[in-house]
């Protein structure tokens, strides 16, 4: 352990400065996402239309989860008073805030989604739970009295309302504890922390269940939701350490160091393996009792179409991670892990295409100019947000009460 005084080296009021390339960069990106999409809508094509729709649904619902999870980052080190994280907690606190723009996205495309019968038109639909109908669907109709427009949009304005609400209350506690140094702000923190934990826990697999799970509404996996809150949690925890890498290779943040990142690696591992532990139950009991109303879902992304996709997902979410951060050496090094976390993001793009596709395109799926530029659209939206906010404030929690001990972090 280090002595008392080697920490006054660091410059705690120093500020992120948002100029230059990455501005610019993020809003070209943004620039290009917004064209793409708008060229992709306007489109005379029906399928052009609905994958622009169903890509505007993946990245939404990636970037809200990213958010999402990265508040619940940010209430776990409260609620459990972790002192490692303290160094970086304004990371995870400018995720959280912006939740609530992240939030409004994801619902404008799933209610433009549902009336414009581009997505969801598996359960909402003329004449699905019409016994006398044509269309009439049996397994729809027996589901109808929870797959309904207007219990379908409470829930959706009610889960992200109460996520943003908690999110951007709980960065905003977080932020005003630098401005008054007592501990009444950490207090309030801590306290909602456990509320938003206890929320998101419960009602984050229903949000999956509505937002992804219903586009193929017959079939149905109670997993689904704690594989989608697994795979959330990867990408934000693989945006934090990305973006710690990023601010140390400008030069920011010298008081964060290897210890840091070895924490943040071994978490990306820990949750690489647990949702390759939810993949593989869903997926092995689902193979293997071979019913055939589960197995269609599999079936889908059997096809000659996705088969490919669907074993590289495994490949890099699980077998990459594994491999890589196993060793002690590899995790503590910046490039390494910067490659892990580029790697895992591309990986659960994969993973959110997969779940995505099957059930809204389904076999006019391609790969071109769509994907990419709508993922481009998002990524500079939440660069230049995130990039933002955390210009507006110190780098360093200066007054936050354990700073100390992330100073002295070793393993």
């Amino acid at each position: 352990m280090g002595t008392h005084s080697h920490h006054h080296d660091y410059n705690f009021s120093e500020q992120f400065t948002f100029t230059g390339r990455a501005k610019v960069v993020s809003l070209v990106a943004l620039a290009l996402g917004i064209v793409t999409v708008a060229i992709g809508l306007l489109s005379s094509d029906h399928i052009t239309v609905e994958r622009t729709y169903a890509n505007l649904l993946l990245m939404g619902y990636y970037f809200t989860g990213v958010c999402a999870a990265g508040g619940c980052f940010l209430a776990l080190q409260y609620v459990t008073q972790a002192g490692w994280s303290s160094g970086l907690i304004r990371i995870p606190q400018a995720m959280a805030y912006i939740l609530p723009i992240a939030s409004l996205i994801l619902l404008v495309i799933v209610v433009a989604g549902l009336f414009s019968h581009n997505l969801y038109h598996h359960w909402y639909g003329e004449g699905l739970t019409d016994p006398n109908s044509p269309n009439y669907d049996a397994l729809i109709a027996g589901k109808a009295s929870y797959l309904n427009a207007p219990s379908f949009l409470v829930r959706q304005v009610g889960f992200m309302g109460a996520y943003s609400i908690c999110a951007w209350l709980l960065a905003k506690y977080s932020y005003s504890e630098d401005l008054h140094g007592s501990l009444n702000s950490y207090k309030k923190s801590f306290k909602l922390s456990a509320i938003f934990l206890v929320i998101f826990g419960f009602t984050s697999p229903i949000w999956s269940f509505d937002t992804i799970m219903s586009l193929e509404a017959h079939w149905f996996s109670t997993m689904f939701g704690w594989y989608n809150f697994a795979a959330m949690f990867v990408s934000s925890l693989c945006v934090i350490t990305l973006i710690v890498i990023l601010l140390k290779r400008s030069g920011y943040m010298a008081w964060v160091n290897e210890n840091h990142l070895h924490d943040l690696g071994k978490l990306i591992f820990g949750f690489s393996i647990f949702w390759t532990y939810v993949w593989f139950a869903q997926f092995m009991l689902i193979w293997y009792a071979n019913i055939p109303e589960e197995t269609v879902y599999f079936y889908k992304r059997w096809e000659p179409e996705y088969k490919p996709w669907f074993w590289i997902n495994i490949v890099i979410n699980f077998v990459a991670p594994v491999l890589i951060l196993v060793n002690r050496d590899f995790v503590r090094s910046r490039k390494i892990l910067a490659f892990v976390c580029i790697l895992l993001l591309l990986g659960h793009w994969l993973d959110y295409y997969i779940m995505v596709m099957p059930g809204t395109v389904e076999m006019h799926r391609g790969f071109g100019w769509i994907e990419i530029g709508a993922a481009l659209g998002f990524v500079g939206l939440f660069a230049f947000l995130v990039l933002n906010k955390l210009s507006k404030h110190a780098l360093a929690p200066v007054k936050h009460p354990f700073l100390e001990e992330s100073l002295h972090h070793q393993i």
